[in-house]
């Protein structure tokens, strides 16, 4: 960070779409500028590879002398950064801003290095090509076969003051280079036949445009965003299309792409969800949306907003489009007359925005006979509907009909009432139906003249005319209170089914498999894969069910989720998957990815852990075995020189004294390489205990016999106790590693140490007690690590006690191989106690559980 107060430095880049196009010589002339108008320039690190001219115009700039490192027997040059930083210039010239410099020196790139001059203050002038771009790479391999291995992340080059193309044809440059004005004459042919053929300078420098013209769009909106300019500016075709979900949907993509493409633009699709969650289109209709646009090159985005044309416009001028295309309105003829609908709104609106009006297949014809026919209600309301449509209106009649003193008004109320009834009960169509039989029952029974379909009193005509407008209404709101409540139903359910699925892949310790378990319960499938594309086809990287499918395509259901990425499902009987089920499916895929993903990176992060801790017990082992291989050797070094020494006359005392020296070194030697063969053995897996019925104190006896200092060890094992499951030898080298730990670290005042066995439930426990130091606060965690010791007070490091730390981390190994346990404990008054535990064994000659 630059120091506060402190101005940060300005970079300018020039921006080449290949070698040789004149980066350096547009660089090095800015300078010239710079000097010429009395600015403090100078020449921190430009490279003129043999080029004259470019190497001419150092000529009359300040050039600092260049590091020199040696590597690997060559000389190599790199800027002096702290020359630089001493000289302080007002702008520095540094070339190849992707550059990686030589091991040794201060940054490994030499956009770092320039990082650091622009943090002091410093003005640079730097240069780059576009297949040195972090994003762009594998895009030039593809055009050109070669992959650049020096590389600068985008946003380096992007937070330059100003990033100047320099732009040359591709025959001009091909020209230059047959002059030799960029590679020597024994390079040019290979070059121009590899590399730079015309095909491949015309489409990098296609991506140099393209991409600086991104970079200008963004300092467009940044300066429009600052300056709160919302009307649209020109400058660039971008075309928006939006999209219901509805059927229609696929058409107004392919035209809006047709439009784009003809103007040049990139297009946007936008989803307007209304406020209230409820979507209207048909389930899964967005996703195949979502799946076109993808497929023609498109955006997908979904904005939120309860008034739909206000909502796109805002879109469309945040995104600075220049036109918008939107579908006829799919409103019948008497419904524009209240409403003229979205597409309407929209073009009284747009201002400056163009805006198509796409004709489509769901805007034409008998749109009222559809909305009838259509229905959200169930089949058994459906059913009592027609059944009421065509009982009450007669009932009424007879009813009426019976009472002949009834006012006609009160003949009215009760068809009325009846209409609203098969409204509320059957939907549209039953209503209509009663409103119609209920005005011909009305008309032809109780209106005068009567037994006639004629009307005398217009005030009865009015009357029914009302009936049916009022069945008409009450049941369409029926119909649509129904369909929203379907509608809020279904997103409830899909919200739930997602919200869990999200829950596992963050929550469950293997979430694919558990996810593609859930998939099977909630949808009723036979079998969950999902696929991944690889070199040789196509692989399972989960599968839940029984013969799950190994190939897109071939399943009933095959959703997918990327190009390479598919999730195939079976249903029962090879049913086709309902619509409505869609969208859940297409949520859950995504989901699926995001947890194979996350699998990935669980076992990277594993395998790091692994590679880490076995650098971490490298690094540990080197240290601790390096010493305690020396001490010993050295004794048995120093022992047997004296004891070859011509010229020493020794007694017998002091030659027992030296041997007995040698003997102990070697034992050290021998334990030492017992354990690290022992933690190699639990490392690798290759420890299988041969278990059988044992006896502690048989076990104690062997294991304090090939111990040094075991007078000081009291034993006081009952015979009576129960025999334990365990491998003799392993367990022998457990006792004798744990008691060995006790002696070394345990008798700081010449105390002695306690082994006793107590049976405790199904398990026996042998307790290796002393009253030394004891644990630090927080050590019992550790105490079984590798390489880990006690110091004389009881803090971790080394004590000047022999070893390295292996004896009770490979009795723990050994502990668990056997299926017992081992574990530390205070004693009372001071000290540590080591307790194992295994289970007993039963008169069959098993383990207790």
């Amino acid at each position: 960070m630059a120091e506060k107060g402190r101005r940060r430095g300005e970079l300018r880049i020039y921006l080449g779409a290949a070698p040789g196009v004149g980066k350096t010589y547009a660089m090095l002339n800015e300078a010239h500028r710079r000097v010429e108008r009395g600015t403090d320039v100078v020449v921190g690190f430009v490279e003129d590879h043999g080029r004259a001219k470019t190497a001419a115009l150092l000529d009359g700039l300040e050039v600092l002398p260049r590091r020199r490192l040696g590597h690997r027997g060559v000389e190599l040059t790199e800027m002096d950064v702290d020359a630089v930083l001493e000289r302080k210039p007002t702008v520095a010239v540094v070339d190849e801003l992707a550059h990686t410099n030589a091991p040794g020196s201060r940054n490994e790139k030499r956009w770092q290095d320039i990082d650091e001059l622009l943090e002091a203050g410093i003005n640079v002038l730097s240069t780059v090509n576009v297949q040195h771009l972090e994003s762009l790479n594998d895009v030039v391999e593809t055009i050109t076969g070669v992959r650049q291995q020096e590389t600068v992340p985008d946003e380096v080059v992007r937070r330059a003051g100003q990033i100047e193309l320099t732009d040359i044809t591709p025959e001009a440059l091909r020209r230059r280079m047959a002059h030799g004005n960029v590679y020597a004459a024994d390079r040019v042919d290979a070059a121009l036949g590899n590399y730079f053929r015309t095909g491949n300078l015309t489409a990098l420098r296609e991506l140099a445009l393209l991409w600086l013209a991104d970079q200008v769009d963004v300092a467009l909106r940044r300066y429009r965003a600052e300056q709160k300019i919302t009307d649209t500016w020109e400058a660039r075709e971008r075309v928006v299309v939006a999209v219901t979900g509805g059927r229609e949907s696929e058409t107004l993509i392919r035209r809006a792409r047709r439009i784009a493409a003809r103007a040049g633009a990139e297009l946007q699709v936008v989803h307007v969800l209304r406020g209230d969650g409820l979507v209207g289109a048909a389930p899964g209709g967005i996703a195949r949306a979502r799946r076109l646009a993808d497929a023609v090159g498109a955006s997908f985005h979904t904005v939120v907003g309860d008034d739909v044309p206000e909502a796109l416009l805002e879109f469309a001028r945040a995104a600075d489009a220049t036109q918008l295309v939107v579908g006829t309105s799919r409103r019948s003829r008497w419904a524009r007359l209240f409403d003229e609908g979205i597409g309407a709104n929209t073009v009284q609106k747009s201002g400056a925005i163009d805006v198509h009006m796409v004709t489509h297949g769901e805007s034409r014809g008998h749109r009222f006979l559809r909305e009838v026919a259509r229905t959200s209600l169930s089949r058994t309301r459906l059913l009592w509907g027609w059944v009421l449509a065509v009982l009450l209106p007669g009932l009424v009649t007879v009813v009426a009909y019976s009472f002949t003193d009834v006012a006609f008004s009160t003949d009215v109320v009760g068809y009325f009432l009846v209409t609203v009834v098969v409204a509320l009960v059957g939907g549209m169509a039953p209503a209509i139906i009663t409103a119609l039989l209920s005005g011909g029952m009305l008309n032809f029974f109780l209106t005068p003249p009567r037994y006639s379909l004629a009307v005398a009193d217009p005030r009865n005509l009015v009357a029914l005319g009302a009936m049916m407008i009022v069945g008409v209404i009450v049941a369409y709101m029926v119909d649509r209170a129904a369909r929203l409540a379907d509608q809020a139903a279904n997103a409830r359910t899909e919200a739930t089914l997602l919200s869990s699925y999200a829950r596992t892949v963050l929550t469950h310790p293997d979430p694919l498999p558990r996810l593609l378990e859930k998939l099977v319960e909630n949808f009723g499938l036979t079998s969950a894969a999902l696929l991944e594309r690889a070199e040789g086809g196509w692989q399972v990287a989960a599968a839940i069910g029984a013969q799950p499918c190994t190939q897109p395509g071939q399943s009933g259901v095959d959703i997918e989720v990327n190009p390479d990425v598919h999730l195939v499902l079976e249903r029962p009987g090879g049913r086709p998957l309902p619509a409505a089920e869609r969208a859940a499916l297409d949520g859950a895929a995504g989901q699926a990815l995001v947890a194979l993903r996350q699998q990935r990176m669980a076992a990277e992060a594993r395998e790091a852990q692994r590679r880490a801790d076995a650098t971490q017990l490298r690094t540990a082992l080197l240290s601790a075995v390096g010493h305690d291989l020396r001490t010993p050797l050295a004794s048995i070094k120093a022992s047997v020189s004296s004891l070859r020494a011509p010229d020493l006359q020794l007694s017998d005392e002091d030659n027992a004294e030296l041997l007995s020296g040698v003997e102990e070194s070697a034992d050290r030697l021998t334990e030492l390489v017992d354990n690290l063969l022992d933690s190699s053995r639990l490392a690798t897996g290759a420890i299988a205990p041969r278990l059988r019925p044992v006896s502690y104190d048989e076990v104690v006896a062997i294991a304090l016999a090939g111990l040094g200092g075991r007078q000081h060890v009291d034993v006081d094992i009952d015979e009576s106790l129960p025999q334990v499951l365990a491998d003799i030898g392993l367990l022998e080298r457990v006792v004798a590693n744990v008691v060995q730990n006790a002696l070394k670290y345990g008798r700081p005042d010449g105390g002695r140490i306690r082994v006793r066995a107590s049976e405790h439930a199904a398990w026996v426990e042998l307790r290796v007690v002393d009253h030394g130091p004891g644990l630090p606060e927080g050590a019992v965690d550790t105490v079984f690590a590798p390489f880990e010791r006690l110091g004389e007070h009881g803090e971790r490091g080394d004590s000047g006690v022999a070893g390295v730390g292996l004896g009770l981390s490979v009795a723990q190994g050994f502990m668990a191989a056997m299926h017992g346990t081992i574990r530390a404990e205070d004693t009372p008054g001071g000290g540590l106690t080591i307790v194992l535990s295994l289970p007993a064994v039963t008169a069959d000659g098993q383990g207790r559980q």
